[in-house]
């Protein structure tokens, strides 16, 4: 999303400011309706500092920035004051100049959440939420913490994902190189072995190694380019709201993959559930964020239609348990939370529970793929080589 920067007339002389929105004409019509006419309104140009000294901050750096602001909130420094001095500090200028910007928003009587929204790209809806909510309740310090801690245990859950990605990637890699090298550098030669033989009569294995090597050779281009349509077109169709719920619905079939993709969602629901509702934020609003945080499509739509079933009147557990998605033991158990009033409690335990079945489910998963690569990689370059021994044999046979 471009950011925007505008220059407006006040009491005290010309003031300047900068937010971000969709395109100019949703930037003008922020500003009317924030009462502010603008002397002078445009986007705002690429810096190449910050293309040089990072753009978007990382989850460490927002993890730092929370945790020393709830330190220095709870000893008592005003609020300015400590934005001026974690906007002052910071390897990330951007970060660092998007925390001197929410400072001066509040020196011009923004609230704290209210400044932290004009920057959507680095703090959330969940983010601004919980932190209206602290402000509400005058624990912003207890809410930073809160914070902190929902943002480190969602890195840890997004990390044990990539690590389940890392070794069959890497075997796949390494298994399109040799593949590659082999066809590229190595069947040619054989290819001219052959064809010097005469009218030798190949094996059906050989000669689609053969043509296979031809086409690397010759027509690359279709090898590059058949995956990159396919990524583009994935792509593409993943953008669309009916394309991503039908991807979506596709992963959470898949064997193995499924069962991790529900439980990865189970634990970022129950977690975000959890930390909203014991910061104070109401249920209908932080069943909103959470189902745009959901990660998945149908468990997103799933949530939807619990929102509405509860403007109704019903609980959150009978919605749950209609809706199919979720495993019935965590309905029960919301639906226990529901009762016993400890329902943020029950969301948290949830949410740990679950990210022990994360590990579980990657360490299976990478268990049960380790062979099954090993297998491929070896049958891939084996069949190669069989497919080019094959001829040899047979010419050495005949001979004898």
């Amino acid at each position: 999303m471009p950011e925007y920067i505008y220059k407006y007339q006040t009491k005290v002389g010309v003031q300047t400011g900068e937010f971000e929105a969709e395109n100019l004409e949703a930037a003008a019509a922020f500003l009317k309706k924030q009462r502010i006419t603008p002397i002078n309104l445009k986007e705002k140009p690429k810096d190449l500092l910050a293309f040089l000294g990072g753009g978007q901050p990382t989850q460490k750096d927002i993890v730092v920035f929370v945790r020393q602001f709830a330190t220095m909130i709870n000893a008592g420094l005003p609020l300015v004051q400590c934005l001026d001095i974690l906007g002052s500090q910071g390897d990330n200028k951007a970060f660092c100049r998007t925390i001197m910007d929410v400072k001066a928003r509040i020196e011009q009587g923004d609230t704290l959440a209210d400044s932290l929204r004009r920057h959507p790209k680095v703090f959330d809806s969940l983010f601004c939420n919980m932190i209206e909510a602290g402000e509400i309740g005058g624990i912003l310090d207890v809410i930073l913490l809160r914070l902190a801690a929902y943002i480190e245990k969602a890195m840890a859950l997004k990390s044990k994902v990539k690590s389940a990605m890392v070794y069959p990637v890497s075997v796949m890699v390494i298994a399109v190189g040799v593949v590659s090298f082999l066809l590229i550098f190595i069947i040619p030669q054989f290819a001219t072995m052959f064809n010097d033989m005469g009218g030798m009569k190949l094996p059906a294995v050989t000669l689609s190694v053969l043509f296979l090597s031809d086409l690397l050779v010759h027509q690359w281009y279709v090898f590059v380019g058949v995956p990159v349509a396919i990524y583009f077109g994935l792509s593409k169709i993943n953008s669309t709201d009916k394309g991503k719920l039908m991807i979506d619905s596709i992963l959470l079939k898949l064997p193995v993959v499924g069962v991790l993709v529900q439980k990865v969602s189970v634990a970022k629901f129950t977690r975000t559930m959890g930390t909203l509702i014991s910061s104070g934020v109401p249920i209908i609003e932080g069943l909103s964020i959470t189902s745009k945080t959901a990660g998945n499509k149908v468990i997103e739509n799933a949530i939807t239609e619990v929102i509405e079933d509860i403007k109704q009147g019903k609980g959150l557990g009978e919605p749950l348990r209609a809706q199919g998605v979720f495993p019935q033991m965590v309905v029960q158990m919301i639906e226990v939370g529901e009762q016993s009033g400890a329902l943020d409690t029950m969301m948290n335990k949830i949410a740990d529970f679950y990210d022990a079945e994360v590990d579980d489910a990657v360490e299976g998963l990478t268990s049960l793929m380790e062979p099954i690569l090993i297998v491929f990689l070896g049958a891939t370059v084996g069949y190669v080589v069989i497919a080019m021994y094959m001829p040899i044999f047979k010419m050495g046979a005949g001979a004898a």
